[in-house]
């Protein structure tokens, strides 16, 4: 049994069908990749996959949990965290206030501090810049604000939606390594990625999503080796 199983799922926005029947699997240690051009259903299978969307048709199970219809914030509760695209600090508040709010499903208070102090260990610059309102941080510097905020609800799976979009060259490997990093220390990744290549490079296995369906997957290696997906993906 994998840790996550999506089977048949089908989302239409109104009359228009985002996704149409895909099936994949996230076993527990994995990176997995999900690739494609813009529209073709990326977001839309990890926003159902985290509640903000519903199908309506297909399953979604979970540690063999069907979460087909659980709301987000409960999915957390039982270990999945989302990384939004965009990043969507709270701008307003300080680095330290958007990092406790990715606790707000825990209740001890001793475990959340140990929990921040690794996320300090992690990104150093946050801890740096704790008193700091999220707003004045750079954009590589959101997004790690964003990462460690997700993992302060102590996830097993973390979901990411194009963690590297409008980042520098430099903070992009940054980022790149930090979810390899998180990976190692036992955390499972889905990755939603407009840079292929370094998503490939970092996955264990990827899917490449065209037009709501799964066109192609296997080994992250082997697909970066795919003519199909050099042409269509990895071309400079």
């Amino acid at each position: 049994m994998a840790m996550l199983e999506v089977r048949n799922l089908e989302v239409y926005y109104g009359v228009i069908q985002a996704l149409k029947g895909i099936s994949f699997d996230v076993e527990q240690g994995e990176i997995v990749a999900l690739i494609g051009a813009n529209g073709a259903g990326k977001t839309t299978t990890l926003h159902t996959i985290t509640g903000l969307l519903s199908a309506k048709a297909g399953t979604i199970s979970y540690q063999g949990t069907d979460i087909t219809r659980v709301p987000g914030y409960k999915l957390v509760k039982m270990g999945i965290a989302h990384v939004p695209e965009g990043r969507r600090v709270f701008s307003n508040l300080t680095v330290l206030q958007n990092l406790k709010m990715g606790a707000y499903t825990r209740s001890d208070k001793g475990e959340i501090e140990e929990t921040l102090k690794l996320v300090y260990r992690r990104f150093p610059r946050l801890e740096e810049r704790k008193n700091q309102p999220a707003g004045t941080l750079s954009g590589g510097e959101q997004q790690m604000l964003a990462m460690g905020r997700a993992l302060m609800s102590h996830p097993k799976m973390i979901v990411m939606d194009e963690p590297s979009m409008g980042l520098s060259p430099i903070y992009v490997n940054e980022i790149f390594d930090i979810i390899q990093s998180i990976n190692k220390d036992g955390t499972t990744v889905l990755l939603v990625e407009q840079n292929a290549k370094k998503a490939l490079s970092i996955a264990d296995k990827a899917y490449v999503l065209e037009t709501g369906t799964i066109a192609l997957s296997g080994d992250a290696k082997e697909l970066m080796n795919n003519d199909r997906v050099k042409k269509a993906y990895l071309s400079e």
